[in-house]
């Protein structure tokens, strides 16, 4: 099948359309028999700014920022570079120091991932997200709906996100979900891969066991000592002996190895945690410093949550010190919760027992052991003031919604002062600030 006319007529193999001269041809003994699929926007963040401004068509573009950051995604172009996510940003720039720099600007690519979300949904009810760009879907039975197969329907899905909303996305197609994703990442961008019982394993067996999912660094390093290092290596080893290395996972890892995958396509995948973080320009020790900058991360957990109609009873701290150790501490049990200064409370306590003279880069804060919007701050007799806190806080939001999120801030929100100067140290790196391009920002440091 051609990916660009539907044409369905044979092609000799590695020529183009006989109707319309693509080159993209779709060819699978199996492609009428396949109805699981993991769809992934290209680039995501990069591929929204490019489509927002045609003048960075042919830059590199990278989004994230900070000196002391990292890159959140990089275009196409900027990956010829050898960037990749999650690369410090100062890496980034060594290697490409003429890319356009683009601060994140989540809650545009939140509303771009819902318009593709929404046309998943008319293709099928069961749709699985997995992050705000990508999702399995379960296309089984659908093809009277639509009065095609699976592929020809991911064919004209993947055409209208392209038409419609102006960026790309990478389609894989199998009979589970490992290898959907498989799938999916082997033609990137605008790429239609399919895998079938035919030929799977003869794709996923030369392939390193990292692409196993659940696998770690750690797993995977304590497979590579013990001889494992491919996935035929997995496979070619007893069940037994990989339960004796990995206890119980094991068996789940020998599965997958024989392309089996028995999970199915959950359409309500509820999120386990809602959170917030950033990565300063310079390390900080300093509690005063820090508290500002995590009320700041309060106030964005809060927004997050009342829009997912969401709230936590759980109050997670996570700290990174210069040397990269991550810490993480929690406060369970608390009343539910949407509101920043509830928040706020149980995470400066434990920020406060942390800081204690460690230089951290980056402190995040999250809300877990989420429940419904309904049941947050109720408020009980012995709480005389939380309807009033609920009251004010919402003609906050409403106010920052119409006139920007510096419309009101709390004296809190600004920066620590020591002698009538206001400290530079606690300024937040890319991860925070409002999203503008600036193609003379090398380094990503607030403008």
């Amino acid at each position: 099948m051609c990916r660009d006319c539907e044409a369905g007529e044979d092609t000799p193999e590695g020529e183009r359309c006989a109707r319309c001269g693509s080159p993209r041809l779709l060819r699978h003994p199996e492609l009428d028999r396949l109805a699981i699929a993991h769809v992934d926007c290209d680039a995501f963040y990069a591929a929204v700014e490019k489509r927002d401004d045609p003048a960075l068509r042919d830059v590199p573009v990278i989004v994230g920022g900070g000196t002391r950051g990292v890159v959140a995604t990089a275009c196409y172009i900027a990956r010829t570079y050898g960037i990749r996510s999650a690369m410090p940003m100062f890496k980034a720039l060594k290697a490409c120091p003429h890319a356009t720099v683009i601060r994140p600007n989540f809650d545009k690519y939140s509303a771009v991932g819902r318009e593709v979300r929404r046309l998943m949904l008319e293709l099928t009810p069961l749709v699985e997200p997995i992050s705000i760009d990508e999702a399995f879907l379960d296309l089984t039975g659908t093809e009277r709906v639509h009065g095609a197969g699976a592929a020809r329907t991911l064919v004209r899905f993947a055409r209208r996100v392209e038409r419609e909303i102006g960026i790309t996305v990478s389609v894989g197609l199998s009979y589970n979900k490992f290898l959907a994703k498989i799938a999916s990442d082997q033609e990137k961008p605008r790429g239609f891969s399919v895998l079938g019982r035919s030929d799977a394993l003869d794709v996923i067996s030369p392939r390193p066991v990292g692409i196993l999912p659940g696998i770690g660094r750690q797993t995977e390093a304590r497979l590579q000592k013990a001889g494992l290092r491919l996935v035929r290596d997995l496979r070619d080893r007893r069940p037994e002996e990989l339960i004796r290395l990995l206890g119980r996972d094991g068996e789940r890892l020998a599965r997958l190895a024989r392309g089996e995958d028995a999970r199915k396509v959950e359409p309500r995948r509820e999120a386990k945690s809602v959170s917030a973080e950033t990565t300063f320009n310079a390390d900080i020790a300093r509690f005063e410093e820090l508290e500002p900058i995590l009320w700041r991360l309060c106030e964005k957990v809060s927004l997050r949550l009342k829009r997912s109609s969401l709230a936590g009873r759980s109050v997670v701290l996570k700290l990174k010190d210069r040397n990269f150790r991550l810490a993480t501490r929690t406060r369970s049990g608390l009343p539910a919760t949407q509101l920043a200064r509830r928040l706020f409370e149980p995470a400066r306590a434990m920020l406060r027992d942390e800081a204690d003279g460690t230089y951290f880069r980056l402190i995040g804060v999250g809300a877990s052991d989420l429940c419904p919007a309904e049941e947050a701050d109720r408020g009980d007799l012995a709480d005389l003031h939380l309807a009033e806190e609920v009251k004010v806080e919402a003609a906050i939001d409403r106010i920052r919604e119409k006139f920007g999120a510096a419309a009101v801030q709390k004296g809190l929100a600004f920066p620590f002062v020591s002698a009538g100067t206001a400290s530079q140290a606690g300024a937040p790196a890319a991860s925070s600030p409002p999203s503008g391009r600036n193609p003379r920002n090398r380094g990503g440091e607030p403008g």
